[in-house]
């Protein structure tokens, strides 16, 4: 019983009417965010809305049964678990804000789309070396921080008056907007090679810092692309070989039925009266 389960759960056409159900579920979630829909049809997203949340909920509790201890040992599963869990506490009172959180059934996606389970696991896998690229990005803002408020905090207090408010100022610099009319040239009236410590912040923030954070992704991603195609190839591998023994197996058996045969005839032939 419990294998059945669990064939039907990882069954393709399972897991795409599950999609498919997530994605309607998260359309009428944005539907109840619109008065006019509310008042064309809202008793009627409600509804809708507590059958899909009760489809999802048999549909874990059956996962549950199918996998038994098995089901807390996958991570995908866990995360299916949390997010129905949240979307069935109680949305009213002091957890009224957790009715809000209902459209994180969406990210259900993520486990039930092969190539969204591959761009997350490149993320998670690329985490210790964006931390590290974090922390780089951490020591220069302090540094260009403390800086910009001893050059900058008296005459633009707004703006570098402190470390805090340098750190926000310069993180909109690095984002480059509206940095140069904004914050620089203004500056620039009353110190006219600040520019020279902007350009460097902004070359080395914005262009370095953020390409070695964006090759880290790009490097786990193709890490994870790799691994993916090794397993099929592992997969396909093992089908070639189960089929090359199905076709020995078959041999061999053909093989001792030619055998049994003639054996058969040749006690015929011993066993027949001599004229």
């Amino acid at each position: 019983m419990d294998q059945k389960l669990r064939d039907f759960y990882e069954n393709k056409k399972t897991e795409y009417v599950i999609a498919g159900l997530v994605i309607l579920n998260a359309i009428t979630l944005g539907l109840e965010t619109s008065d006019r829909a509310m008042a064309f049809a809202g008793p009627l997203l409600i509804v809708a809305d507590n059958v899909l949340l009760g489809i999802f909920t048999v549909e874990l509790i059956g996962r549950m049964f199918a996998y038994r201890g098995a089901f807390f040992r996958d991570g995908w599963r866990i995360f299916d678990f949390v997010i129905v869990t949240i979307a069935l506490l109680p949305s009213s009172g002091a957890l009224s804000v957790l009715r809000a959180l209902r459209i994180l059934r969406i990210l259900r996606l993520i486990s039930l789309v092969p190539s969204l389970r591959r761009v997350v696991g490149a993320m998670i896998t690329a985490l210790p070396g964006m931390g590290s690229v974090m922390m780089l990005l951490g020591l220069v803002f302090y540094v260009a921080s403390v800086i910009a408020t001893k050059l900058y905090g008296d005459s633009f207090p707004q703006w570098f008056g402190s470390i805090g408010e340098s750190a926000y100022s310069l993180f909109q610099i690095m984002t480059l907007e509206s940095w140069s009319m904004g914050i620089v040239r203004p500056v620039m009236e009353e110190f006219p090679f600040a520019w020279m410590f902007f350009v460097v912040f902004i070359l080395f923030s914005s262009f370095m810092v953020i390409n070695l954070l964006i090759g880290i992704i790009v490097g786990a991603m193709q890490e994870e692309h790799e691994a993916a195609l090794q397993e099929e190839e592992a997969g396909s591998d093992a089908a070639v070989r189960q089929r090359n023994d199905h076709k020995a197996v078959l041999a061999e058996l053909k093989s001792v039925r030619t055998e049994l045969a003639q054996l058969r005839n040749e006690i015929k032939a011993g066993a027949a009266p001599k004229t």
